[in-house]
């Protein structure tokens, strides 16, 4: 049946699937929430979804470059159940999504959200994984906007479509595997000219483009996806990827346990 659009869009009428029990078009918190606080430097509230092991993997890559300040409290946040609503993760994250870092290291806590923002903090706080040359630094900075910007079609576009939808609809599917194949093209076109994204060295960049892109191509996102993209086509991004994933840093990242909030 076609849908008919009306003139004033209503959540009540609006089918969401698996999503209906979390999604609702106001922002804030809906329930008294007390999340535990550890005793490291960092807490982490997290989950291990592309955008959350890019901070576990950060707070890894430190501690493996001797960075001893830089140990972490890591606890888990089931979206699913709606936790990121809690009056306390809200406080973290106005936005009310994972991952969220408070630094207790300091005289006074300091939230950091936003998980592109959550490595450049880090990395500036240490002066690991970033280019201290504004050459260096603006690459790495291009790269991880580019990220921010790209990744929403990815996962909230072809992802969302192929693998969550409640039904395959063949417009979304080919709009979004069109954009998502580009983005494809893009890294393995830039990564034939260098060892990683933003150059010669591995950097937050990498980190949090792997965190999506390449464990797209090794088909650890979305089942049967890497097939139905032709991944292995992408010979440099695969190669890249498979370099990324190999670091002991990143493996201790994904492995990262979550301790449960309640």
């Amino acid at each position: 049946m076609t849908y008919q659009l009306p003139k004033v869009w209503s959540a009540a009428d609006s089918d969401q699937g698996k999503f209906s029990g979390i999604n609702q078009p106001t922002a804030g918190a809906r329930f008294e929430q007390k999340l535990p606080v550890g005793t490291a430097p960092f807490q982490l509230y997290s989950l291990g979804t592309p955008n959350g092991v890019k901070v576990t993997i950060m707070l890894e890559e430190l501690l493996a470059a001797g960075v001893t300040g830089a140990t972490y409290d890591l606890y888990k946040i089931s979206i699913m159940d709606g936790d990121q609503f809690g009056s306390d993760f809200v406080k973290i994250n106005p936005n009310s999504k994972i991952p969220a870092l408070l630094d207790q290291s300091g005289h006074k806590p300091i939230p950091v959200f936003e998980s592109a923002n959550i490595l450049l903090y880090l990395a500036e706080k240490f002066g690991k994984l970033f280019p201290s040359d504004l050459s260096g630094r603006t690459e790495v900075l291009n790269w991880l906007f580019w990220k921010t910007g790209a990744a929403p079609f990815l996962g909230g576009g072809f992802g969302h479509f192929f693998n969550y939808a409640p039904e395959k609809l063949e417009y979304p599917i080919n709009r979004f595997t069109m954009e998502a194949k580009r983005q494809l093209d893009l890294l393995d076109k830039e990564l034939a000219k260098k060892a990683y994204i933003a150059g010669d060295e591995y950097s937050i960049a990498d980190i949090a483009i792997w965190s999506w892109y390449g464990q797209l191509v090794q088909d650890k996102l979305y089942p049967g996806a890497a097939e139905f993209l032709s991944a292995t086509s992408y010979k440099h991004l695969v190669t890249w990827a498979e370099k990324i994933a190999a670091r002991p840093a990143v493996q201790r990242g994904l492995a990262a346990v979550y301790q449960e909030i309640k």
